[in-house]
């Protein structure tokens, strides 16, 4: 492709988006450098019609744990694309119940069936339909700053009024208190409260780290009232914080686990919830179709699914995350001392962290330098002042070491440029 055929592709696709797809998005990606259109992907690299290949760092915001086409999941769903796509619903599905059977191999506790859907938000909304059910109650109690969907179920028990005001009235009864505040907790679950749900790690919030003794009191606080304890894994889930769920860092099991991104080993768009046998009867043991879906646990969604099991343990994806997160962090660290006066705070676990800045537009200009150097990160949904680096757990060590170096180089041309207009 010759340049102006490239620039003539480019300024036609803006176009479009302009016209058919999000302007305000459109703008967004030409004012920060990235108009021309992605192309392919493969392991940790995304390359654009220009053939300029970028390191992915952002990695789907969890979804490509195992990196772009990882080629055994890809040939997992190819081979079932060749017997069948959807489900007919008129009869049990093979694929289905491998997936599931897989699932309840790696989910913690007694968590041991599972409803498969498209995304993380239909997740979402399957969970809470199920802790109302079993409950009998109507309440829900969630963290400040919490993500969990954008559908209205899950925008309800999310944190960030920005994304909410618009939309109201969302579903009652549903109250945000502070995240890591036990004493806010105790005070909020009341005997109507049908569930907290609670991200370990929150990611769009800022990459915030629960503490240990505050899953743990969370847990106990659920019991002692009778409410349920939702983990919202979408992101955590499936090895991204060095454990293949983040609620074993607490030593605590759940209800409800809610999974999406990586779960589809990056190939395809699946979610899920998992239960307890004593929740799952309350769901579906009097009525098997009172939560369905007629995509949701398709063949080749549960292809995906069995693969990607199978490759983050033949892989050592797990324990990957864990070492190299270690390095990560680390290296992190090193440049929030070289920053100083500009780097607020450096926090994550295993292969997903954060850097705080005192101010937003710090954040973004250095993503648009990152993506100058052929780096990609991204910043923070409920918390902008945060860029988060989420790499796939298996990028190479090299790679990793080549991040920490750009970002040095992208923080020193970002702060260089706002010491001139100062």
């Amino acid at each position: 492709m010759t340049d102006k055929e490239l620039e003539q592709l480019s300024d036609e696709t803006i176009e479009k988006y302009r016209k058919y797809v999000n302007p305000a998005y459109a703008n967004i990606l030409a004012f920060s450098g990235f108009n021309v259109p992605e192309d392919r992907a493969e392991g940790v690299y995304i390359y654009d019609k220009s053939g300029r290949k970028f390191l992915d760092c952002v990695g789907g915001y969890g979804a490509f744990s195992l990196g772009h086409l990882n080629p055994n999941v890809v040939k997992a769903v190819k081979e079932q694309l060749d017997k069948e796509a959807l489900k007919s619903h008129f009869f049990m599905s093979t694929e289905l119940a491998d997936a599931c059977e897989a699932l309840a191999e790696v989910l913690p506790g007694d968590i041991c069936y599972s409803f498969l859907c498209n995304s993380g938000t239909e997740a979402v909304e399957g969970a809470l339909k199920c802790a109302r059910i079993y409950t009998k109650r109507s309440g829900f109690v969630s963290a400040v700053n919490g993500f969990h969907g954008k559908s209205l179920g899950s925008l309800s028990v999310s944190g960030r009024e920005v994304f909410k005001a618009n939309f109201k009235p969302l579903l009652d009864n549903c109250v945000n208190v502070p995240f890591n505040d036990i004493e806010a907790m105790e005070k909020a679950v009341t005997e109507d409260t049908a569930a907290v749900i609670l991200e370990g790690l929150q990611g769009e919030g800022g990459v915030f780290v629960a503490t240990k003794e505050y899953m743990q009191a969370v847990r106990r606080i659920c019991d002692e009232k009778g409410a349920l304890l939702i983990m919202d894994e979408v992101r955590t889930g499936f090895g991204r914080t060095g454990k293949w769920f983040i609620c074993e860092h607490f030593d605590i099991v759940p209800d409800i686990i809610t999974m999406a991104k990586a779960i589809g080993g990056g190939v395809m768009p699946v979610g899920a919830f998992s239960a307890t046998p004593k929740v799952w009867d309350a769901m579906f043991g009097k009525n098997p179709f009172m939560h369905s879906t007629t995509f949701g646990g398709n063949p080749l969604a549960c292809a995906a699914v069995l693969s990607a099991i199978k490759e983050t343990k033949r892989l050592n994806a797990v324990e990957e995350s864990a070492r190299k997160g270690e390095i990560m962090l680390k290296g992190l660290k090193k440049l929030q001392e070289k920053y100083l006066d500009w780097i607020k705070d450096v926090r994550g676990l295993g292969m997903v962290a954060g850097l705080e800045f005192e101010d937003e537009d710090i954040g973004s200009l250095l993503i648009a330098s990152c993506g100058k150097r052929d780096l990609l990160v991204a910043y923070s949904l409920n918390n902008p002042k945060v860029v988060r680096v989420e790499p796939p757990l298996i990028i190479p060590d090299e790679e990793l070491e080549r991040m920490l170096s750009i970002l040095d180089e992208s923080l020193a041309e970002t702060i260089n440029m706002i010491k001139e207009f100062m």
